[in-house]
């Protein structure tokens, strides 16, 4: 069904982009676009959905679907050229106000966290209910992991390529606990750590916990890290690890092609530094098939592979997972030494919604969402931002990278954002400097409705008025 309502979807874009359709006209009748394309009304619904979420139709309450172009076809965002130098880490108070003002009932653009409406919470309820009647098997300690949820990532892994056992694999609180054992497995404090510009903020955070100077290597938004900048950090300093996002980075969305991605893998080899690899978005595509990890082409172990299930499955079951290659007994060590394991409880009900093969179905029907959403999030501030933005084409994931025109300030829109009762994550936030002054972050993973449409629309127009004065 997926498939095939994204193909009248395609089909009647078309016939608007050649004027079939032009704005402002309303389209014909479901049941008529039924008849036409022999498929089911619902098909035609989800099609017209899709369209909306596109940005090139509009629904208007008892009239049907009218034609709506978008404003204007956005660039991406520009690569920045820097040469870096290590600088020390200090996470931004900034992020800790912006996960606590997401409580408080603020329109929720900041954070990279889905809304429960694209969870499946049902499947983890019935999961978590069964793995609670197991007993002492559910209350006891679990190290490195439950042996159940340790074989079904295995699996997981081995049908992407990465042939490992259990037996390689440690249970984490989230991938943030994978990042921070992996650098305390392969650094010392002072160390330098190379990560990609702009950065996820968990990740310079991570970086901030265990004291280390860092190294910010510029991101193409659709090819991921610059291994021209990366080497060119190799070859001037005592890199000790260098943290990596291949699929879906986290602001820009890129995706790392996999003949980067080797070369990524063999530089770093011969170097002698660890690659971390975080993955976490790797569930996520939109289209095509689910992209390879870097891992993928690791022979000597030196890559340490992190993921999690909180974009997907819970944010709030804080389980991840980490496979540290040759690197596993410092891994282990460390884990135990932090909190002697991960919880029983939800590994076990992840472990059998995996089994039951709930996991695979929920990720078919949900990846159509998240491109939707995203699509629709991109559409409109296309429409209520100045002429200049640039905006991100996440090719998986939820999140888009902002960058408004001229010198218009990133900060200040999200200060007066925050007087509007709306939130989104500044682009200082994403580097150890304040290059990225004039950037945003928006969260597309919410359900639309007039709220989220009225509170992008503001967004707009506060950066409208910032960049007329700047």
């Amino acid at each position: 069904m997926g498939i095939l309502y994204n193909q009248v979807a395609d089909q009647l874009q078309a016939l608007i982009r050649d004027g079939v359709y032009r704005e402002g006209e309303r389209l014909p009748g479901v049941r008529a676009l039924s008849r036409q394309f022999g498929v089911s009304v619902s098909t035609v619904l989800q099609a017209h959905q899709t369209l909306e979420a596109r940005g090139y139709l509009e629904a208007r309450e008892r009239s049907g679907y009218f034609v709506h172009l978008p404003r204007r076809d956005m660039p991406e965002p520009v690569m920045q050229q820097h040469r870096a130098k290590p600088m020390p880490v200090s996470a931004r108070e900034m992020t800790l106000d912006l996960c606590a003002d997401e409580q408080k009932r603020m329109v929720p653009l900041a954070a990279a966290v889905p809304h429960p409406d694209f969870l499946p919470v049902r499947q983890i309820q019935q999961a978590t209910l069964w793995a609670a009647r197991r007993g002492l098997e559910s209350l006891d300690y679990a190290f490195p992991g439950k042996i159940e949820y340790r074989r079904q990532v295995a699996q997981r892994m081995a049908a992407l390529g990465v042939m490992v056992t259990p037996d390689d694999i440690i249970a984490t609180n989230g991938a943030q606990e994978a990042i921070i054992l992996a650098l305390k497995a392969v650094t010392s404090p002072g160390d330098i750590v190379v990560v990609e510009s702009p950065s996820f903020p968990g990740i310079l955070q991570a970086l901030d916990v265990v004291g280390l100077r860092v190294i910010e290597v510029p991101t193409h938004p659709s090819e991921g890290m610059s291994l021209e900048g990366l080497e060119l950090a190799l070859e001037q300093w005592p890199v000790k690890a260098c943290v990596v996002v291949p699929n879906h980075s986290n602001p820009m969305g890129a995706r790392m092609p996999d003949e980067r991605k080797q070369q990524l893998v063999s530089m770093l080899e011969r170097a002698g530094v660890p690659l971390i690899e975080d993955d976490i978005y790797g569930d996520v595509f939109h289209t095509g098939e689910r992209p390879r990890p870097a891992k993928v082409f690791d022979r000597t172990g030196n890559v340490i592979y992190c993921s999690s299930f909180s974009k997907t499955i819970s944010p709030g079951l804080r389980l991840g997972w980490m496979m540290p290659g040759k690197y596993l007994a410092e891994a282990r060590q460390q884990k135990y030494f932090s909190n002697l394991g991960t919880a029983s409880l939800p590994q076990l009900a992840v472990a059998r919604f995996l089994e039951q093969g709930g996991y695979d179905r929920y990720l078919r029907s949900v990846r159509p969402r998240f491109r939707e959403a995203t699509e629709r999030m991109r559409s409109a501030v296309g429409r209520s931002f100045p002429e200049g933005t640039a905006v991100s084409r996440p090719q998986g994931g939820f999140v888009l990278w902002v960058q408004l025109p001229g010198k218009t300030s990133g900060t200040e829109v999200y200060r007066r954002a925050r007087e509007e009762n709306i939130n989104v994550a500044p682009g200082l936030m994403f580097s150890t400097t304040d290059k990225y002054q004039n950037c945003l972050r928006l969260n597309g993973a919410n359900p639309w409705s007039e709220r989220i449409e009225h509170a992008v629309a503001r967004l707009g127009a506060i950066a409208t008025a910032l960049a007329s004065e700047s």
